[in-house]
């Protein structure tokens, strides 16, 4: 779908994409507030752990999964901004495992300043996204508010035993990722002015793209575990991976995948305010960096890729599943005993 000259939804809401989310530290504190808890002895994965879904389980080795996400635009084009809000609630079902049932819609809409009409385009969007990812919209919910925000609860399915966690990597395990990093570096270029058409239409592909290889990586018992990276930034989530695993990381700077020309915008400072924030909530678990490495590793991705540990055996095993779906990645880190810090970067 080409750019929507006519409305830049951009300028109606204070935050971009994933980069809205509470920082981690506000959201610590916030549900340490949370002291009531619901013992269900069939719910195997909830709020005890920073999973990105809940699981349930449903009998005969089959679990259900649950999550939601949404977001304010961090595109203009309304067909493109349901499609990445789409893509991105959906791919938490994919990071654990499962593969994709239904949807339901969540729109909040400012309807005394952007028509019905682009609504529907936001939603159409949707619809288009959630058919590529083999599922229909089965209804929703919407309300009048201040900015436009669109996203999905979806629920999937799997087997039991091929659920995979974000806390249950193992020494030794190799890091992998399935999309470059600097989404949220080029939609703060996007507001700014300054984003080539060239790069716009890179960060609308990777954000487009669906991450379903999750769903057939969770059936090789070589990963160990999953998640994939949003608005924590590749550092945030990969912190969540490591202290769930009870695990340090070390990672090797120049071997993390980033978009080709980012340099360009991070010469030209366009970091979004959620980088800052990260940094800020966790940036003490980190061995130091230099600037350029924290702007990049925390910066907040929308719809971005799975972060996979994988243990050495299953190498050849990973890649190939991911060679079936066009991507080539590579090792950029690996777990190891706990150190002094959670992320030792090289």
């Amino acid at each position: 779908m080409t750019e929507n000259n006519s409305v830049r939804l951009t300028q109606y809401s204070h935050g971009a994409g994933c980069g809205c989310k509470i920082s981690p530290k506000v959201l610590n504190a916030i549900l340490a507030e949370c002291k009531t808890e619901f013992p269900d002895p069939m719910l195997l994965v909830g709020n005890s752990t920073l999973d990105d879904a809940a699981v349930y389980d449903i009998g005969n080795n089959q679990v259900i999964i649950s999550t939601t996400d949404f977001f304010m635009p961090i595109v203009d084009d309304p067909y493109d901004f349901g499609g990445i809000a789409s893509v991105n609630a959906i791919s938490d079902i994919f990071a654990m495992g499962g593969t994709p049932l239904m949807a339901v819609a969540i729109l909040c809409w400012p309807v005394n300043k952007l028509s019905s009409e682009i609504a529907g385009q936001v939603i159409e969007g949707a619809k288009q996204a959630c058919a590529r990812a083999g599922i229909a919209i089965a209804g929703g919910h919407s309300i009048d508010g201040p900015e436009p925000i669109f996203g999905l609860a979806v629920t999937g399915i799997a087997q039991k035993d091929q659920i995979r966690l974000n806390c249950a990597a193992t020494e030794g395990c190799e890091l992998y990722l399935t999309k470059p990093l600097g989404i949220g570096i080029l939609s703060t270029a996007q507001k700014q002015g300054i984003l080539k058409e060239e790069d716009r239409q890179t960060a609308r592909n990777l954000m487009l793209t669906i991450n379903i290889l999750g769903k057939e990586l969770g059936k090789l018992p070589e990963v160990k575990a999953m998640t994939d990276v949003t608005g924590f930034g590749l550092l945030g989530h990969l912190i969540e991976m490591c202290e769930g695993s009870k695990l340090s990381a070390e990672i090797v700077s120049a071997s993390v995948p980033k978009i080709k020309n980012i340099d360009f915008y991070m010469e030209h400072k366009t970091f979004p305010g959620g980088t800052f924030r990260n940094f800020d909530s966790y940036g003490h678990k980190v061995s130091p960096m230099n600037d350029d490495q924290k702007h990049l590793f925390c910066d907040p991705q929308t719809s971005g890729g799975l972060l996979v540990a994988v243990i050495p055996e299953g190498k050849e095993k990973f890649l190939g599943i991911a060679a079936r779906y066009g991507l080539q990645p590579e090792s950029f880190g690996v777990m190891k005993s706990r150190g002094a810090f959670v992320v030792n970067v090289l």
